[in-house]
């Protein structure tokens, strides 16, 4: 069923996330001058994982809030979102990303351009500055994601009230030690809308491929594994 409605949804919660999450990078970096210390990963952590978790709150009983391209792919691959909305839903989290990420320039326009809006830099020295090891990162901390959401929010047997806790909290753990290895982006929207603004595009590929990667397969496996278990269980229950 086609839902506008729900595209409207992505879009709001994608710029909710692409505009504090980058604007955390800009003063974590900048404007409070800590860099990549331990105060600037932490306030950066904290900044991504209480956006996604509030707009889950706030539009996951609307369109679910994938807030993510690379989620949205595993829910259509999995069959848990029809191909129309799926491909809406991207759209308009790409809307929405660039949206927060022009905001974000108007907003602080030198402070922000510093750090490319918060734009992912690609692989750190920590990892050689090597693509391959990027995207085995980002492949890693997005299968992560995705195995939480999956196991939170998409399963039958999830604790009530719990999705945006729980998917908050492993973004705000997976930023805090991936941050100084890729970047950690998870979310190619979250990573185009500042690349656009700021015309930084070294390494953009491994945001891409890395999450859609790391999606699919934490997809496929926990909804044909778990998921698909407990409403079999739950079917036989109520015959």
């Amino acid at each position: 069923m086609v839902n506008p409605r729900a595209w409207l949804a992505e879009s709001i919660a994608t710029f909710a996330l692409v505009f504090f999450g980058p604007l955390s990078v800009t003063m974590a970096a900048v404007l409070f001058g800590t860099g990549l210390s331990l105060e600037g990963i932490i306030m950066i952590s904290l900044g991504h994982g209480a956006a996604i978790g509030i707009m889950i709150y706030t539009f996951g009983h609307i369109s679910g809030a994938h807030i993510n391209p690379a989620v949205t792919i595993a829910m259509m691959v999995t069959r848990n979102i029809n191909i129309k909305d799926g491909a809406a839903y991207i759209g308009f989290q790409i809307i929405g990303a660039i949206a927060a990420a022009v905001a974000h320039m108007a907003i602080l326009p030198e402070a922000g351009k510093q750090v490319n809006f918060g734009t992912q830099g690609g692989p750190s020295e920590l990892l050689n500055f090597s693509a391959a090891s990027g995207v085995g990162v980002e492949i890693i901390l997005t299968f992560f994601l995705v195995t939480t959401i999956f196991m939170a929010a998409v399963h039958r047997k999830a604790t009530a009230g719990m999705a945006g806790i729980a998917i908050g909290g492993m973004i705000f753990l997976l930023h805090l030690v991936g941050v100084p290895l890729t970047g950690a982006s998870m979310n190619p929207a979250r990573t185009l809308g500042p690349a656009i603004v700021s015309g930084y595009w070294d390494f953009h590929w491994i945001y891409w491929v890395g999450p859609i990667v790391g999606a699919i397969i934490a997809g496929l496996i926990m909804q044909y594994v778990y998921v698909k278990k407990a409403e079999k269980e739950e079917k036989k229950t109520a015959a």
